[in-house]
């Protein structure tokens, strides 16, 4: 979701408001866990399985992300550790990062969580199928960022009664949400997701691309505030969204500006998206 919302800089104050108002998630053990053995010098691959296979939300999604398209081997992964040797450490870092969200909301109605969680996920695989078609665009860092983008919006529900069904009246359209988030709750999703991004340990490039994915005037923000490796999983992302649209119902993907502005800055073409349809069409499928 992207709009047309100005972002100006938080002040200290306000910044300190908003942690006061909202209880943002601790970062869970094993997302702590991972974490520090992806850091070490040699990250042994053994100890990540172990960590997996320790439950079975992070077992299932581990073996269901290493068999996606984004890897596309003719085998598959039949156990928990084939999937770690097939995903890399910045994967299992998502597969675990992934669970813990999910988990952060698992006190609200499970089936508007479902379907919150069914488009986060099928706009990261997209995400992450799309970024291997952009050079400089890692899938694993792109698939990240997309999960992330908007996992604030559970946060706020946790945090605000009444937020449930404002989100379900401003439906897919960011533009909506957004302004009644700052109307309502004086704070949005994006602050809220980079806090949230910050606070679980996640790469400076994807808590920046957080904050400032609804900004409109993203591109022209100086490179110390969104460098361009983060405004580039924007765009790559604003582009997923757009093509995923044709699959899900209900979506209500950005156009104008804020679309055009992607496209013209991976230089994408009306060919590639007719390419990239077909890409996550058989993706998705």
């Amino acid at each position: 979701m992207n709009t047309a919302t100005t972002t100006r800089p938080i002040t200290q104050a306000e910044l300190e408001e908003i942690l006061g108002a909202i209880r943002i998630p601790a970062c869970p053990a094993a997302v702590t866990e991972v974490m520090e053995e992806a850091r070490k010098e040699e990250p042994q691959l053994k100890v990540l399985a172990r960590i997996i296979a320790s439950d079975v939300g992070m077992s299932a999604m581990a073996i269901k992300l290493a068999n996606s398209p984004m890897f596309g081997s003719a085998s598959r992964a039949k156990s928990v550790q084939q999937a770690v040797n097939r995903l890399g450490i910045r994967n299992i870092i998502n597969v675990v990062i992934a669970v813990a969200l999910r988990n952060t909301a698992s006190d609200l109605p499970a089936d508007v969580m479902e379907k919150f969680w069914t488009r986060a996920s099928t706009l990261a695989l997209a995400t992450g199928v799309l970024a291997r078609k952009h050079v400089g665009i890692q899938p694993e860092t792109a698939y990240t960022y997309a999960l992330f983008q908007d996992s604030a919006i559970p946060v706020m529900m946790l945090n605000f009664p009444e937020y449930a069904a404002m989100y379900a009246g401003a439906g897919d359209c960011g533009n909506r949400l957004v302004e009644q988030e700052r109307a309502r709750f004086h704070c949005d999703h994006a602050v809220v997701g980079w806090l949230l991004a910050r606070n679980w340990g996640l790469p400076p490039k994807i808590a920046s691309a957080i904050r400032y994915h609804h900004d409109p005037e993203l591109y022209i923000l100086p490179e110390q505030e969104l460098p361009s490796d983060a405004l580039a999983l924007i765009a790559v992302t604003l582009i997923a969204e757009h093509v995923i649209a044709d699959f899900m119902e209900g979506a209500e993907p950005e156009e104008g500006r804020a679309f055009d502005n992607a496209k013209t800055f991976l230089g994408t073409s009306e060919g590639d998206l007719d390419e990239f349809r077909d890409i996550i069409a058989h993706a998705l499928n």
